[in-house]
C-alpha cells in the first residue's frame, strides 16, 4: 500500500512540476508582450489562489505571488476579459494602460506572445535533450545492414537490408526519425534498396497497427552470436557454449537476428527444433518458447557508428523534433474526426499524462516529456476555440480586417461558451481517464 502511494506522488509530482513550469512560461509571455505596450498586469500566481493565498509581494502594479492550488498558473491583464469573467472594469471608461485600449495588433501580439513562448520552450527543452542526455544519434547511412522487415511492412513492399531514406519525402537523416511518429502517420516511405531508390505507397491502417505495439521494421537485420544464457531456462541445460550460432529454427535457415525474433513471436507458449553451430559442433535441441516469445539467451550486438551532437545539430533536430509534436497531433486528431480512431483511445487527461511520466524520476524523460507537453499546449492554446488564445486571436483578426471591434457584451458570452467547452471537454478525458484505469 505505502509503494503504490509513493508511485501515485512521484507520478502526479512530476506532472505538477512539469505543467506548472510550463504554464508560468506561458503566463510570462503574455506579462512581458502586456508590458511592452504598457498594459498594466495586476496579478502574476504561480498556483491558483481562490479564496486565499500561500505569499504575495507587490512589485510596481504588479502583485506576484503563489497561490494553494498546484495546477499551472495565471496573469491578470487589466481590461481584459479573461476566466476570471470579472467585468466591472469594463463598465468604466478604457483606460491608455488597459488592455481594451491598445490597437488590434498590440492585443493580438498579447494572445499569441505565451503559445510563442510554449514554442520557444519546446525547442529549447528537446534541443538541451539533444545536448544534455542523449549526446549522439545514428546516421541512416551508418547501418551497413539496413532495416529487418516483419511480416506487415514485407506485405506493405518493405524487404530485408532496405535503407529509409524519407517519410512522406522528407529526409531520414536519422534513425530516430525513421522509429518516430512520423512512420506512424506515413502516406509514402522511400527506401535505399541496393543503391535504387523505391517509394512505397502506406495504409490508413498503420497508425493504429504500430500504436497497438504491432512489429514492423526494426535494425535487427544483423548475424549474431550467444553470449551466454539464462540459468533458470531450460537452454542452460543445452551445454552451449560463448559464440554459438542458431543456425536454423524448425527447419527455416537463420540469417539474422530479426529472423529468429520473427520465428519466436509467432511460436510463443511451443517447442521448436533449433539447429546451433556450437563451436564447431552441429548440435540439435527442442527447446520450448515462453510467453514472451523469449528461450533465455543473450546475444551479441553490432556497435553502429554514432555521430556527437553538434550545438547546431542539436538546435535542428531541437526544432525538427518540436514541430513533429505538433504535426503529430494534427494528424492525430484528424484520425479522430474522420471516425478512423475513436476518442476514448486516443485522448487522455491528467491522470493518463502521469501514467506515461511513470513511478520512477528519471530526468532525461522527464524532460522529454515536458518538451512534447509544452508543443501541445502550444498547439492546443492557438486552436480557434473561444476562451483559449486561439480564439482571442481569431476575434482580434476580424477586428485588424474589418476594422470594426467586437462588443465587450459578445466577447463576454464568447467567454462563457469557451469555458464551458473547456469544461465538457475536461470532463470528458479525465471521465476517460478514469475508465481506462479499470
Amino acid at each position: 500500500m505505502g509503494q503504490h502511494v509513493l508511485d501515485i506522488l512521484v507520478m502526479a509530482g512530476q506532472l505538477v512540476l512539469a505543467l506548472t513550469l510550463l504554464v508560468v512560461i506561458h503566463e510570462l509571455g503574455h506579462y512581458l508582450a502586456a508590458r511592452l505596450f504598457g498594459i498594466r498586469v495586476s496579478k502574476f500566481f504561480i498556483f491558483f489562489d481562490p479564496w486565499f493565498k500561500i505569499w504575495s509581494k507587490k512589485i510596481g502594479e504588479t502583485e506576484f505571488g503563489f497561490g494553494w492550488l498546484p495546477f499551472g498558473g495565471y496573469v491578470k491583464i487589466a481590461g481584459m476579459i479573461d476566466e476570471s469573467l470579472d467585468t466591472k472594469q469594463l463598465k468604466e471608461e478604457p483606460k491608455e494602460w488597459e488592455f481594451r485600449s491598445k490597437p488590434a495588433w498590440q492585443r493580438l501580439i498579447v494572445m499569441i506572445a505565451g503559445v510563442v513562448m510554449n514554442v520557444i520552450a519546446g525547442i529549447v527543452i528537446l534541443t538541451m535533450i539533444h545536448l544534455v542526455f542523449t549526446k549522439d544519434y545514428l546516421p541512416v547511412e551508418n547501418v551497413k545492414e539496413g532495416i529487418y522487415a516483419y511480416p506487415y511492412a514485407r506485405f506493405l513492399g518493405f524487404e530485408n537490408g532496405d535503407k529509409v531514406i524519407a517519410i512522406n519525402g522528407k529526409e531520414t537523416a536519422r534513425y530516430e526519425d525513421v522509429f518516430s511518429t512520423k512512420l506512424f502517420f506515413a502516406k509514402t516511405v522511400t527506401v535505399d534498396r541496393n543503391g535504387k531508390t523505391i517509394e512505397l505507397e502506406m495504409t490508413d491502417t498503420l497508425y493504429s497497427y504500430l500504436k497497438n505495439g504491432g512489429q514492423f521494421i526494426s535494425l535487427d537485420n544483423h548475424p549474431f552470436s550467444i553470449d551466454s544464457v539464462v540459468s533458470d531456462m531450460p537452454i542452460s541445460k543445452a551445454g552451449l557454449k560463448p559464440g554459438a550460432k542458431v543456425l536454423s529454427i524448425d527447419n527455416s535457415k537463420i540469417t539474422s537476428f530479426g529472423k529468429m525474433r520473427e520465428i519466436l513471436s509467432f511460436n510463443k507458449g511451443k517447442e521448436l527444433q533449433f539447429v546451433f553451430d556450437n563451436a564447431g559442433s552441429i548440435d540439435t535441441i527442442m527447446l520450448p518458447i515462453d510467453t514472451l516469445g523469449k528461450i533465455g539467451i543473450y546475444t551479441s550486438l553490432p556497435e553502429f557508428d554514432r555521430k556527437a551532437y553538434s550545438l547546431f545539430t542539436a538546435l535542428r533536430y531541437g526544432w525538427v523534433d518540436a514541430f513533429e509534436v505538433v504535426n503529430s497531433n494534427i494528424k492525430g486528431y484528424g484520425l479522430i474526426f474522420s471516425g478512423k480512431e475513436k476518442a476514448k483511445d486516443n485522448l487522455q487527461g491528467p491522470i493518463g499524462i502521469a501514467k506515461v511520466f511513470g513511478k520512477v524520476w528519471d530526468w532525461y524523460k522527464f524532460w522529454k516529456l515536458t518538451g512534447i507537453i509544452s508543443m501541445i499546449l502550444a498547439f492546443v492554446n492557438i486552436l480557434p476555440i473561444p476562451a483559449l488564445d486561439g480564439g482571442h486571436s481569431l476575434f482580434l483578426i476580424i477586428e485588424v480586417i474589418t476594422r470594426r471591434k467586437l462588443s465587450d457584451k459578445f466577447m463576454e458570452v464568447v467567454q462563457i461558451i469557451g469555458m464551458i467547452l473547456l469544461l465538457g471537454l475536461m470532463l470528458l478525458v479525465i471521465g476517460n481517464d478514469i475508465i481506462n484505469l479499470f
